[in-house]
């Protein structure tokens, strides 16, 4: 793997966590890996500055969350779902969604998140795997419509939630996983499954919030 796609990532980690690194971690039940924060980044006491830019500028980029791992494990269970089919996955992180959807045959997947530096972590941990993703910084940007949209951990962010009314303009069938609306009601959307995932490192999230509400456009 090329340093070239790491080393900006791991300075702008260095940003808010002086001595953190990125590592090339394996995934349980998914044959892929992503650079993901040195756990023993995360064993000592931050500083008080650490502590704040972690709350004002969170590098979620470099988790795998509980939302996004149990979304991709469903969908290399079921590629029936993606396969031949053109996929967007909103808020990507990490993109480990879009991976997963083009490992399980996707035609086309694309990373699509607001933050430049989530989207340099898509190139890389694509890089990583050695598979194909295009990019996307403006969803509504768009102009030929997706047959899948995946989102994971959205739905905790209020402010997201008028996103929901406009994903069907964006695509044909919409998938929503998230582990922190327990009962989501919306009427373009019903519960589906209840699956299971675990954020990477372990941050020793309850158990509640590993399990993952998995929800489908009506």
């Amino acid at each position: 793997m090329p340093n070239t796609l790491v080393t900006p990532l791991n300075s702008a980690l260095q940003k808010i966590v002086s001595d953190a690194q990125l590592v090339a971690s394996r995934l349980p039940g998914l044959p892929l890996q992503l650079w993901l924060i040195d756990p023993s980044s995360m064993q000592r006491q931050f500083s008080p500055q650490e502590t704040q830019q972690l709350l004002d500028q969170p590098p979620y980029w470099c988790f795998c969350w509980a939302s996004g791992l149990a979304l991709a494990q469903w969908i290399l269970q079921h590629p029936e779902h993606v396969a031949g089919k053109r996929v967007i996955d909103v808020g990507a992180g990490s993109g480990i969604v879009a991976l997963a959807a083009k490992l399980a045959g996707a035609s086309h997947a694309v990373a699509c998140d607001l933050d430049p530096v989530a989207l340099q972590a898509c190139r890389a941990n694509a890089e990583l795997n050695q598979l194909q993703l295009s990019y996307s910084a403006d969803l509504f940007s768009e102009s030929v419509a997706y047959d899948l949209l995946f989102a994971a951990d959205l739905l905790y962010d209020a402010a997201n939630l008028t996103l929901l009314e406009r994903f069907p303009d964006v695509a044909q069938k919409i998938f929503i996983a998230d582990s922190r609306q327990r009962n989501f009601q919306h009427p373009l959307f019903m519960k589906k499954h209840i699956l299971y995932g675990e954020t990477l490192p372990d941050l020793a999230e309850p158990e509640e919030f590993r399990q993952v509400s998995l929800y489908q456009s009506i």
